[in-house]
This record gives C-alpha cells, structure tokens and sequence, in this order.
C-alpha cells in the first residue's frame, strides 16, 4: 500500500492536531463570559476524574495499536487481525472501567449530572480508532472527520450555551462531537481490512505489551491530570481550578504543532525499527528536534511576550490570574516538546518501554511531591512551576538512553541559532507589549511582528530546515 509522505503526513497531521485544540481556543473568549470561572473549574475538575477512568479503560492501546499497524503495514491479513485484536482490548477494557466510574461517581454527590454525561466521553473513546489510521500513515482520514466535527460543535456551543447554568449543554456537545467524530472514521475500515476468521483472534499476546505501555501513559496523565485534581482538593476554589484549565488549553494548543511531527515520526521510526534501518531512525530523530528547537523557541517566548496583552480580551476582567500562569507555564512547550522526541518517538517505538516507563514514573513522583508543597504556597502558580519541573526531570532522565543512537551536544547545538532569534524577538517586542492597549489588534501585532523577526533572524543566521521548508514552500508555488 502506497505510503504519504512524511511532508504530507506532518502536513495532515499537523492539521489534525490543530483542529483538535481549535474548539477550546475559539470558544474560550465566549464561554469564559457566559460560563464564567466556577463553571469551568467544575467542567476542568470532573474531566480530570474522568480522564483516569478513561486511561485505565484504554490502556496503552492507542499507541500499541499504532506501532503495530506500522510494523504490519505490508501485510493486509496482518494488520486486519491486529485491529480487531487490539480493539476488542480496548472494548472490552473500557467497559470494566465505565462500570466501576458508574458504580462510584454516578449514583451521588454533588457533580452527578456532569459525570453521567461523561459515561458518553468513555464509549467515544473506547470507539476510537485513529491509531488505525495512524499506524497506516493515513492522516487525511482523520482530518476530514475533524473538520466537519469541530466546525458543527463550534455551531452548537455558540447557540445553546448562554449562562453558567448551560454547563451541561457544553459538556453534552463535547461529548457527542468525540463520539460522533470517532463513529465517522468506522465507514473508513472496509477499504483497509480483509475479512478474518475467528479462530486468527488471540488476545493473550497482546495484553503483556499492552500494560507496559499503560503503566508509563499512567504516570503521564499524573503529571498532566493530577494537577488540575490537586488544585481543587487542595484549594477547594473551583475558580482556581478554571484559571489553570484556560492557562492550560493555550499550552495544549501551544504543544499539537510539535505533536503534529512527532505523531507521524512514530510510525516511521516503528516501521524502520523493524526492518533493522538505524540510519532513518537516526535521519528521523535529526528532523524531529531540529523541527521541535525551530518551532518550540518563538512559541516559548511568545507566550511571555503576549500573555499579559492577550489575557484581558480573550478570557475577560476576571481572568487576570491567566497571564501569570502562562508565563510561568511557558518553559514546558520545549521540555515537553523534546522529551516527546526522545521518550514517545525514539524509546517507545525501538522497544524501550520499561526505560521510558521509569522516567515517567520518575517525573510523576517530581510533580506530585513539589504539587503538594507548591500549591498550597502558591495555588495554580505552583501546579505551573511543579510542572515544568516534571517535565525537564523526565527529559533529563531520558537523554542518558538516547545518547546511545544520537549525541546529546547534537541536540542542543542545533538550539543556539533559534535561541538567538527568539532572544532578539524578546528584547524588541516585551518593552513594546507593556505600553500596548490589551486589545484583539495589538495581540495580533505583537504575533505577527514576533513571528517575521524570528524567521528574518532566524533565515539570516541560515538554519537549514527553516531554509528547506522555504524552498520547498517555492517549489510548490511554482507547480
């Protein structure tokens, strides 16, 4: 079968992944004012319990399902059998966990609304098969179904939810767009698979890899969950708990660009694993920090320079708390940017998931010991340092198994030209964003002159994929 290339895959997925944060950065400005903070601290908190249920019930499979399709991606029968096998898993396994959430969260208490709504959120994810897609380096499929899905749930938000008591309504809109995004991809399967037998379907190989890959995705989600769980334990103010949630949905939507390479790095990397080719590991591995340093740098210091501009406009008077914590939280776009490189693209995907899995449980225990120490000095600032901290902890933790393939001092080196143009960036534009109105055109100002410094310096300084991408940008044009 006929391979996109890893342009266009990048491509695609990079559209996947900003379609997927799309939703909350265009309605965000709306339902900070119509929902208010206490709302979305509810919405924030409960999805946190929610998202624990939901790990548990899909195990690693998302991305055991994807590094095996790559593997089998020559072979129709293979692959076939491996779908089903993982998905019944995953089925099957997220039924147990929606029993249990049933079972303890939805019978009392003072949320129960909101979590009987989320039971849909679980059957939605248990539905998902785009690490089908993944794995088969078909990323169009899943951009399609993105588009019409988030455009129709902008559609929905923007007329039913109109005061704080339509918090339902938004998180029942939530919900059903996931699950009828996840259903659309389903029409899609005929053309990929082949018929089975039974008697092919074994489950038990698969279980052991399947829960090696669970342990370290459970340890992640301590560190990018937990904290929003933690804020409300320990502040019991649902307001802080919103605060974070929206500093938080600027971060994600911060991160989906390098997400967009590393996602299709990931097949990549498993396909040429498997037949034994260090060299286009090595060639994938180049591109993906090059990508992440030239891109990370400016969206780091871009966030700095434009939070306390951007924050009054977008999110409202009664935000202001916002802009510290994205400032705060700034440095976790590169650590997380990196450490995905090295974690999820290189160890996952050559068959280091016990390695991978000890730095993460390493980073969770980092996060949850300064959590407990710095959120009860500082509220969502400290959730925000106790982050960063995890994150270059695992990143730190993961070089050392790294450098067996590739040279730490390559992956730093190739950070001192973008380095130098996001200072320079910084040094015009953050005097220049204090005098600034906070206004919706200053924002876009500070944006644009920020991004055409950066590329002018960066392309003078001639980083080499900067000037790859130009040219190809031309060669395109000219066709």
């Amino acid at each position: 079968m006929k391979k996109n290339s890893v342009k266009k895959n990048v491509l695609y997925n990079l559209i996947y992944q900003v379609l997927t944060v799309l939703l909350p950065l265009i309605t965000t400005p709306y339902l900070s004012r119509k929902l208010g903070a206490e709302p979305i601290g509810i919405y924030g908190f409960t999805l946190s319990i929610v998202t624990y249920f939901v790990l548990f019930g899909s195990l690693g499979t998302a991305m055991y399902g994807q590094r095996e399709i790559a593997k089998r991606q020559n072979s129709k029968k293979k692959y076939s059998v491996t779908f089903w096998e993982v998905t019944i898993i995953r089925i099957l396994a997220m039924f147990i966990s929606m029993l249990i959430f049933f079972i303890f969260f939805c019978r009392n208490g003072s949320y129960i609304l909101y979590y009987k709504i989320f039971l849909i959120y679980m059957i939605a994810y248990a539905l998902n098969i785009s690490w089908f897609f993944q794995g088969m380096e078909k990323f169009d499929k899943i951009v399609i179904r993105n588009i019409i899905v988030k455009i129709l749930s902008i559609i929905l938000i923007f007329t039913l939810v109109k005061s704080p008591n339509d918090l339902w309504i938004y998180i029942l809109i939530f919900v059903g767009s996931e699950l009828l995004g996840n259903l659309s991809l389903w029409l899609y399967l005929p053309k990929y698979l082949t018929k089975i037998e039974r008697k092919s379907i074994k489950l038990k190989k698969h279980l052991i890899p399947v829960l090696l890959l669970f342990l370290p995705q459970v340890a992640t989600q301590i560190y990018t969950v937990l904290d929003k769980t933690m804020v409300g334990i320990i502040t019991n103010n649902m307001d802080e708990v919103g605060f974070y949630e929206q500093a938080q949905n600027i971060a994600k939507a911060a991160l989906v660009i390098m997400a967009s390479v590393q996602t299709v790095m990931n097949s990549r990397v498993a396909n040429a694993n498997e037949q034994g080719d260090i060299n286009t590991i090595k060639k994938c591995l180049k591109k993906s920090f090059d990508f992440v340093w030239m891109i990370g740098i400016p969206i780091m210091f871009g966030l700095i320079i434009v939070s306390g501009n951007l924050v009054p406009w977008y999110y409202g008077k009664n935000f202001e708390p916002v802009k510290f914590i994205l400032i705060t939280i700034s440095p976790i776009i590169l650590a997380i940017g990196l450490s995905g490189i090295t974690g999820i693209v290189y160890m996952i995907h050559t068959g280091q998931q016990n390695n991978f899995t000890r730095s993460v449980i390493f980073g969770a225990i980092v996060n949850v010991i300064f959590n407990i120490i710095l959120i009860n000095i500082f509220g969502t600032i400290g959730a925000a340092i106790s982050s960063v901290i995890a994150e270059i902890s695992i990143l730190i933790f993961q070089l050392r198994y790294i450098k067996e393939v590739y040279k730490i001092i390559d992956i730093f080196k190739v950070s001192i030209k973008p380095l130098v143009a996001g200072l320079l960036m910084v040094m015009i534009l953050l005097p220049i964003s204090f005098i600034l109105k906070s206004s919706i055109i200053n924002t876009s100002v500070l944006v644009i002159s920020g991004m055409l410094i950066y590329s002018l310096v960066l392309y003078i300084l001639k980083y080499d994929l900067l000037h790859d991408i130009i040219h190809s940008g031309i060669k395109i044009i000219k066709r």
